[in-house]
């Protein structure tokens, strides 16, 4: 079944003020989502002995990340969908629910939100601890790595369809925020000893840039872009370019 209009849209869209409103609350919302999730981190290895990564540190990372997404989606959902992620954008375009230029737009947005997050974590902590940058822990391959990105973010931007663009979704829509944080929660307790699970270009843009670290890099790009833009394309098709009911709920 066909999915809606893939758009480039008008030039004018990129500076139009209603597209640079929600530019503005993209940035912020990753501002805030990147300062708690990253500061997180460095609390947790300033409390510790060592930095290396431990059941705790994992639990820890999981919890702030979760309730911090919770917060950043719901600040913006009513400005600009409450993307704070360049995936998440890129499978909204994929499924036809955003112009390409507004896409742009945000993920240029969410990515500098990232940056200002990160560069006022190494200013606010002294930089006595390095903002943590996103990386593979031993023993891990780049294909592994690669999958575990892919089918993460995959979950996370499905949860963003079914909760939050979905037209069906109803009263679903009222828990979305929580979802989303839940969903990305979880996939750091499965997937952060081994890749940090990112699911987040622009999480781990921010950190990269400020301690200039770059190895296997574009791992979180290719990996949440795929994942987000797979998820976009199968629920747009599947479950919403079709025409769907709710299968009755009487008993039997």
């Amino acid at each position: 079944m066909p999915i809606r209009n893939i758009a480039i849209g008008r030039p004018e869209e990129a500076t139009h003020p209603d597209t640079l409103k929600a530019a503005l609350s993209e940035f912020i919302s990753t501002l805030i989502f990147v300062f708690a999730g990253s500061g997180s981190s460095i609390a947790f290895n300033k409390l510790t002995s060592d930095g290396a990564t431990t059941p705790a540190g994992l639990i820890s990372a999981a919890i702030a990340h979760a309730f911090a997404l919770f917060v950043a989606v719901s600040v913006g959902a009513n400005i600009s969908g409450g993307h704070v992620n360049p995936a998440v954008t890129f499978g909204a375009f994929v499924g036809g629910n955003i112009t390409f230029l507004r896409a742009i737009v945000y993920i240029i947005a969410q990515l500098l939100g990232s940056i200002v997050a990160s560069l006022l974590l190494a200013f606010v902590t002294g930089l006595v601890r390095p903002v943590p940058a996103f990386g593979l822990t031993a023993g891990v391959g780049v294909g592994n790595a690669l999958v575990f990105e892919i089918v993460m973010t995959f979950g996370l931007v499905y949860t963003v369809y079914a909760t939050a663009i979905d037209p069906k979704k109803g009263n679903l829509g009222i828990i979305a925020p929580i979802a989303i944080g839940f969903i990305v929660g979880a996939n750091i307790l499965a997937g952060g000893a081994f890749t940090g699970a990112s699911m987040n270009p622009a999480v781990t843009f921010g950190p990269a840039v400020v301690s200039w670290s770059w190895g296997n890099y574009w791992i979180y790009w290719v990996g949440p872009l795929v994942g987000g833009g797979l998820a976009g394309l199968i629920y747009e098709v599947i479950f919403i370019g079709q025409t769907h009911e709710q299968l009755p709920t009487a008993d039997y």
